[in-house]
């Protein structure tokens, strides 16, 4: 089997490394945490919560399941799957997180081109949504799914060859923490144009937009960046409106604007999005 689950996990409490102990991982110095009947386990200390039930709610999570799983957006998974395997040995186990992985669209997509390629991979997705681990634990046993929080990654470190954060929330201190010194950061963000359809209608002005270049985060190296640019045309209000349900748009659109969405059937959309690789840099 070319896909494993990632061993290299650490505690969440003290640092230690984490081992398998039937039903649980432990450290040494006594904390365990019990793997859920579904298959994830949920390394989030309560005093790092800042809310009773962190990340997207179950909703949210549904509703990108349902949007994702239709191939939307599978030629972003494509670009990323391909440039995470680029260089990597076909004879090793390669170590990679989706760090903010939502239900696991991603990660599957990678694994199973990673497959397709020869290669293995040992994979761990995280998020701090406990339901959109639980959708993704539902979907694929082959990974270790986590509920935890990209601000203090349970995982030991210099341990990792890939760091995935699709449309996410970076903490590049560790995620230079947890990679190796081969290892890479692959980020994807929205570009200009992504969605603009959508915006155009939903909110009274769009804001002026960022630049499109992403700068390059301490304690890494800009190798490089890939544009994937394409129409999507959705054509039920059930899709549109699992789109917006999975956006930031939701709420940050006025009432007024989210009834404009609401009464939309079918809509053309442009998707552009930003695939930037980001080396471990060196130090001396």
């Amino acid at each position: 089997m070319n896909i494993t689950p990632f061993q290299a996990l650490a505690c969440p409490l003290d640092g230690a490394k984490l081992k398998r102990s039937g039903p649980s991982w432990r450290c040494p110095n006594g904390h365990s945490f019990d793997i859920a009947s579904q298959g994830y386990t949920h390394l989030l200390p309560v005093q790092n919560k800042r809310s009773l039930d962190p990340g997207d709610s179950k909703e949210m999570v549904a509703a990108r399941r349902r949007f994702l799983n239709t191939g939307h957006y599978q030629p972003i998974a494509a670009a990323t799957s391909r440039a995470a395997l680029a260089d990597l040995a076909s004879g090793r186990t390669a170590t990679c997180l989706d760090a903010g992985c939502g239900e696991g669209y991603y990660l599957r997509q990678l694994a199973a081109a990673a497959s397709d390629e020869g290669k293995k991979l040992a994979v761990l997705g995280l998020d701090i949504s406990k339901w959109a681990v639980l959708s993704a634990a539902k979907q694929d046993k082959r990974p270790n799914w986590l509920v935890g929080s990209n601000a203090n990654l349970p995982v030991q470190s210099g341990t990792l060859d890939r760091v995935l954060c699709m449309f996410g929330f970076p903490v590049y201190p560790e995620f230079a923490r947890v990679l190796k010194a081969t290892g890479e950061l692959l980020q994807v963000d929205t570009g200009p144009d992504h969605l603009r359809e959508l915006r155009e209608i939903i909110y009274p002005s769009l804001k002026p937009e960022k630049s499109a270049e992403m700068p390059t985060p301490e304690g890494f190296t800009h190798l490089a960046t890939e544009a994937v640019r394409y129409s999507l045309d959705l054509n039920t209000p059930e899709q549109l409106a699992d789109l917006l349900a999975m956006t930031p748009h939701l709420y940050r659109a006025s009432a007024e604007g989210r009834a404009k969405a609401a009464a939309l059937t079918a809509l053309s959309l442009t998707v552009d999005v930003r695939l930037t690789r980001f080396g471990r840099a060196s130090f001396r």
